[in-house]
Protein backbone atom coordinates (compact mmCIF):
# COMPACT_ATOMS: atom_id res chain seq x y z
CA UNK A 1 0.00 0.00 0.00
CA UNK A 2 2.70 2.47 -0.91
CA UNK A 3 1.86 5.33 -3.23
CA UNK A 4 4.41 7.88 -4.41
CA UNK A 5 3.14 11.45 -4.88
CA UNK A 6 3.30 12.83 -8.40
CA UNK A 7 5.75 15.56 -9.37
CA UNK A 8 2.84 18.00 -9.56
CA UNK A 9 1.73 17.09 -6.04
CA UNK A 10 5.27 17.49 -4.72
CA UNK A 11 5.46 20.89 -6.40
CA UNK A 12 2.20 22.05 -4.81
CA UNK A 13 3.37 20.88 -1.37
CA UNK A 14 6.74 22.53 -1.82
CA UNK A 15 5.00 25.82 -2.46
CA UNK A 16 2.81 25.25 0.60
CA UNK A 17 5.80 24.45 2.81
CA UNK A 18 7.59 27.56 1.57
CA UNK A 19 4.61 29.66 2.54
CA UNK A 20 3.82 30.75 -1.04
CA UNK A 21 0.16 31.60 -1.46
CA UNK A 22 -1.78 30.92 -4.60
CA UNK A 23 -4.35 33.46 -5.75
CA UNK A 24 -3.59 36.05 -3.10
CA UNK A 25 -5.68 39.15 -2.62
CA UNK A 26 -8.68 39.82 -4.84
CA UNK A 27 -8.11 37.14 -7.49
CA UNK A 28 -8.21 33.36 -7.21
CA UNK A 29 -8.54 30.17 -9.20
CA UNK A 30 -12.05 28.69 -9.27
CA UNK A 31 -13.13 25.34 -10.65
CA UNK A 32 -16.92 25.70 -10.41
CA UNK A 33 -19.86 26.29 -8.10
CA UNK A 34 -23.12 24.51 -7.40
CA UNK A 35 -26.33 24.67 -5.38
CA UNK A 36 -27.13 21.59 -3.30
CA UNK A 37 -28.96 20.56 -0.14
CA UNK A 38 -27.73 18.41 2.74
CA UNK A 39 -24.23 17.81 1.40
CA UNK A 40 -21.80 20.60 2.31
CA UNK A 41 -23.36 22.00 5.47
CA UNK A 42 -26.81 22.84 6.84
CA UNK A 43 -29.62 23.83 4.51
CA UNK A 44 -29.23 24.67 0.85
CA UNK A 45 -25.65 25.64 0.06
CA UNK A 46 -23.90 27.66 -2.60
CA UNK A 47 -20.71 25.60 -2.80
CA UNK A 48 -17.69 27.20 -4.42
CA UNK A 49 -15.05 24.74 -5.61
CA UNK A 50 -11.60 26.28 -5.76
CA UNK A 51 -8.79 24.85 -7.88
CA UNK A 52 -5.52 23.50 -6.55
CA UNK A 53 -4.70 20.90 -3.90
CA UNK A 54 -1.39 19.85 -2.31
CA UNK A 55 -2.63 16.30 -1.60
CA UNK A 56 -3.22 13.47 -4.04
CA UNK A 57 -5.72 11.23 -2.26
CA UNK A 58 -5.97 7.86 -3.98
CA UNK A 59 -9.77 7.97 -3.77
CA UNK A 60 -10.15 11.60 -4.90
CA UNK A 61 -13.22 11.94 -7.12
CA UNK A 62 -12.29 15.39 -8.43
CA UNK A 63 -8.86 15.09 -10.09
CA UNK A 64 -9.88 18.01 -12.30
CA UNK A 65 -9.46 20.32 -9.28
CA UNK A 66 -5.84 19.37 -8.52
CA UNK A 67 -4.05 22.17 -10.37
CA UNK A 68 -4.66 25.88 -9.88
CA UNK A 69 -3.63 26.66 -13.44
CA UNK A 70 -6.53 24.61 -14.74
CA UNK A 71 -9.09 26.76 -12.95
CA UNK A 72 -10.88 29.93 -13.97
CA UNK A 73 -9.38 33.17 -12.71
CA UNK A 74 -12.01 35.18 -10.84
CA UNK A 75 -11.98 38.19 -8.56
CA UNK A 76 -13.63 38.21 -5.15
CA UNK A 77 -16.12 40.74 -6.51
CA UNK A 78 -17.10 38.37 -9.32
CA UNK A 79 -17.59 35.46 -6.93
CA UNK A 80 -19.56 37.53 -4.44
CA UNK A 81 -21.77 38.91 -7.23
CA UNK A 82 -22.65 35.34 -8.19
CA UNK A 83 -23.42 34.42 -4.57
CA UNK A 84 -25.52 37.56 -4.11
CA UNK A 85 -27.95 36.32 -6.77
CA UNK A 86 -28.99 33.57 -4.35
CA UNK A 87 -28.67 35.43 -1.05
CA UNK A 88 -32.36 35.70 -0.21
CA UNK A 89 -33.04 32.13 -1.28
CA UNK A 90 -30.12 30.76 0.76
CA UNK A 91 -31.21 32.64 3.88
CA UNK A 92 -34.83 31.50 3.50
CA UNK A 93 -33.66 27.90 3.00
CA UNK A 94 -31.58 27.96 6.18
CA UNK A 95 -28.40 27.51 4.18
CA UNK A 96 -25.39 29.54 3.20
CA UNK A 97 -22.06 29.38 1.42
CA UNK A 98 -19.44 26.62 1.56
CA UNK A 99 -15.96 27.04 0.12
CA UNK A 100 -14.53 23.69 -0.96
CA UNK A 101 -11.98 22.45 -3.45
CA UNK A 102 -9.50 21.32 -4.32
CA UNK A 103 -8.17 22.82 -1.13
CA UNK A 104 -9.43 26.35 -0.39
CA UNK A 105 -6.61 27.07 2.06
CA UNK A 106 -4.15 26.90 -0.83
CA UNK A 107 -5.62 30.36 -1.56
CA UNK A 108 -6.14 31.71 1.97
CA UNK A 109 -6.47 35.42 1.17
CA UNK A 110 -8.98 34.78 -1.61
CA UNK A 111 -10.93 32.33 0.54
CA UNK A 112 -10.83 34.56 3.60
CA UNK A 113 -12.11 37.60 1.74
CA UNK A 114 -15.05 35.67 0.28
CA UNK A 115 -15.93 34.37 3.74
CA UNK A 116 -15.77 37.90 5.14
CA UNK A 117 -18.00 39.28 2.39
CA UNK A 118 -20.51 36.47 2.87
CA UNK A 119 -20.62 37.23 6.60
CA UNK A 120 -21.38 40.86 5.74
CA UNK A 121 -24.31 39.61 3.62
CA UNK A 122 -25.67 37.73 6.63
CA UNK A 123 -24.96 34.31 5.16
CA UNK A 124 -23.88 31.23 7.10
CA UNK A 125 -20.37 30.21 6.04
CA UNK A 126 -18.59 26.87 5.94
CA UNK A 127 -15.05 25.84 5.02
CA UNK A 128 -14.46 22.36 3.61
CA UNK A 129 -10.80 21.44 4.12
CA UNK A 130 -8.39 18.59 4.74
CA UNK A 131 -6.72 20.73 7.41
CA UNK A 132 -3.34 19.97 5.83
CA UNK A 133 -2.83 23.70 5.26
CA UNK A 134 -4.65 24.70 8.43
CA UNK A 135 -1.77 26.92 9.53
CA UNK A 136 -2.65 29.21 6.61
CA UNK A 137 -6.10 29.89 8.06
CA UNK A 138 -5.38 32.85 10.31
CA UNK A 139 -7.73 33.89 13.10
CA UNK A 140 -9.29 36.57 10.88
CA UNK A 141 -10.31 33.98 8.29
CA UNK A 142 -11.69 31.67 10.95
CA UNK A 143 -13.61 34.51 12.59
CA UNK A 144 -15.78 34.58 9.45
CA UNK A 145 -16.21 30.80 9.37
CA UNK A 146 -19.32 29.45 11.10
CA UNK A 147 -18.57 25.80 10.39
CA UNK A 148 -15.57 23.73 9.34
CA UNK A 149 -16.05 20.48 7.43
CA UNK A 150 -12.82 18.71 8.33
CA UNK A 151 -11.74 15.72 6.25
CA UNK A 152 -9.55 13.43 8.34
CA UNK A 153 -8.26 10.82 5.92
CA UNK A 154 -6.77 8.36 8.44
CA UNK A 155 -5.53 8.30 12.02
CA UNK A 156 -2.49 6.21 11.16
CA UNK A 157 0.39 8.43 10.02
CA UNK A 158 1.81 5.79 7.66
CA UNK A 159 -1.53 5.10 6.04
CA UNK A 160 -2.19 8.81 5.76
CA UNK A 161 1.11 9.30 3.93
CA UNK A 162 0.47 6.41 1.53
CA UNK A 163 -3.13 7.42 0.94
CA UNK A 164 -2.61 11.16 0.39
CA UNK A 165 1.11 11.85 -0.05
CA UNK A 166 0.95 14.23 2.93
CA UNK A 167 1.40 14.27 6.70
CA UNK A 168 -1.29 13.66 9.29
CA UNK A 169 0.06 15.99 12.01
CA UNK A 170 -1.04 19.32 10.45
CA UNK A 171 -4.66 18.13 10.27
CA UNK A 172 -4.72 17.03 13.91
CA UNK A 173 -3.12 20.30 14.95
CA UNK A 174 -5.77 22.23 13.03
CA UNK A 175 -8.56 20.17 14.61
CA UNK A 176 -7.21 20.97 18.07
CA UNK A 177 -7.00 24.65 17.19
CA UNK A 178 -10.61 24.72 15.98
CA UNK A 179 -11.67 23.23 19.30
CA UNK A 180 -9.66 25.82 21.20
CA UNK A 181 -11.23 28.65 19.18
CA UNK A 182 -14.74 27.29 19.67
CA UNK A 183 -15.47 26.78 15.97
CA UNK A 184 -18.19 24.28 15.09
CA UNK A 185 -16.77 21.28 13.28
CA UNK A 186 -18.15 18.36 11.31
CA UNK A 187 -15.61 15.61 10.71
CA UNK A 188 -15.70 13.65 7.48
CA UNK A 189 -14.15 10.20 7.21
CA UNK A 190 -13.98 8.33 3.91
CA UNK A 191 -14.23 4.59 4.48
CA UNK A 192 -12.01 2.73 2.02
CA UNK A 193 -11.68 -1.08 2.31
CA UNK A 194 -8.12 -2.10 3.03
CA UNK A 195 -7.08 1.48 3.79
CA UNK A 196 -9.24 3.19 6.39
CA UNK A 197 -11.27 0.33 7.88
CA UNK A 198 -8.77 -0.81 10.53
CA UNK A 199 -10.67 -1.01 13.86
CA UNK A 200 -7.72 0.11 16.01
CA UNK A 201 -7.07 3.20 13.89
CA UNK A 202 -10.76 4.11 13.94
CA UNK A 203 -10.92 3.74 17.71
CA UNK A 204 -7.88 5.99 18.00
CA UNK A 205 -9.47 8.62 15.80
CA UNK A 206 -12.77 8.39 17.68
CA UNK A 207 -10.97 8.89 20.98
CA UNK A 208 -9.13 11.91 19.58
CA UNK A 209 -12.33 13.47 18.21
CA UNK A 210 -14.22 12.81 21.45
CA UNK A 211 -11.62 14.94 23.23
CA UNK A 212 -12.46 17.98 21.10
CA UNK A 213 -15.13 20.38 22.29
CA UNK A 214 -16.78 21.56 19.08
CA UNK A 215 -17.23 18.43 16.93
CA UNK A 216 -20.96 18.04 16.33
CA UNK A 217 -20.97 15.02 14.05
CA UNK A 218 -18.84 12.51 12.20
CA UNK A 219 -19.92 11.60 8.69
CA UNK A 220 -18.67 8.18 7.56
CA UNK A 221 -18.60 8.38 3.78
CA UNK A 222 -18.38 5.04 1.94
CA UNK A 223 -15.77 5.02 -0.82
CA UNK A 224 -17.23 5.13 -4.34
CA UNK A 225 -15.97 5.24 -7.92
CA UNK A 226 -18.19 7.99 -9.34
CA UNK A 227 -15.11 10.02 -10.23
CA UNK A 228 -13.57 7.24 -12.34
CA UNK A 229 -14.76 8.74 -15.66
CA UNK A 230 -12.88 11.96 -14.85
CA UNK A 231 -9.63 10.01 -14.56
CA UNK A 232 -10.31 8.37 -17.90
CA UNK A 233 -11.05 11.72 -19.53
CA UNK A 234 -7.82 13.16 -18.13
CA UNK A 235 -5.80 10.12 -19.14
CA UNK A 236 -4.87 9.39 -15.51
CA UNK A 237 -5.01 5.87 -14.04
CA UNK A 238 -7.52 5.61 -11.18
CA UNK A 239 -5.41 4.14 -8.33
CA UNK A 240 -8.32 2.39 -6.61
CA UNK A 241 -10.03 1.05 -9.70
CA UNK A 242 -9.99 -2.47 -8.23
CA UNK A 243 -11.05 -1.49 -4.72
CA UNK A 244 -14.69 -2.29 -3.92
CA UNK A 245 -16.97 0.01 -1.95
CA UNK A 246 -17.36 -1.01 1.70
CA UNK A 247 -20.24 -3.32 2.46
CA UNK A 248 -23.12 -2.33 4.71
CA UNK A 249 -21.80 -4.37 7.63
CA UNK A 250 -18.41 -2.64 7.65
CA UNK A 251 -19.98 0.80 7.31
CA UNK A 252 -22.32 0.08 10.23
CA UNK A 253 -19.42 -1.22 12.33
CA UNK A 254 -17.35 1.92 11.76
CA UNK A 255 -20.26 4.21 12.62
CA UNK A 256 -20.88 2.17 15.76
CA UNK A 257 -17.23 2.61 16.76
CA UNK A 258 -17.58 6.39 16.63
CA UNK A 259 -20.88 6.25 18.52
CA UNK A 260 -19.27 4.12 21.23
CA UNK A 261 -17.14 7.18 22.05
CA UNK A 262 -20.22 9.35 22.49
CA UNK A 263 -20.05 10.90 19.01
CA UNK A 264 -22.93 11.48 16.64
CA UNK A 265 -22.07 9.44 13.53
CA UNK A 266 -24.00 9.10 10.30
Amino acid sequence: MNAQPTAAARSERARAAAGGRGGEGSTGSVHSWDLATGVDGPGTRFTLFTSGCPLRCLYCHNPDTWRMRDGRSMTVDQVVAEIAKYRDFLRAAGGGVTISGGEPLLQPDFTGEILRRCTEMGLHTALDTSGYLGARADDELLSHTNLVLLDIKSFDAGTYRSLTGGKLAPTLSFATRLSRLGIRTWVRYVLVPGWTDDPAAIDGLAQFIAGLDEVERVSVLPFHKLGAPKYEALGIPFPLANTPPPNAETTARVRAQFRAHGLRAD
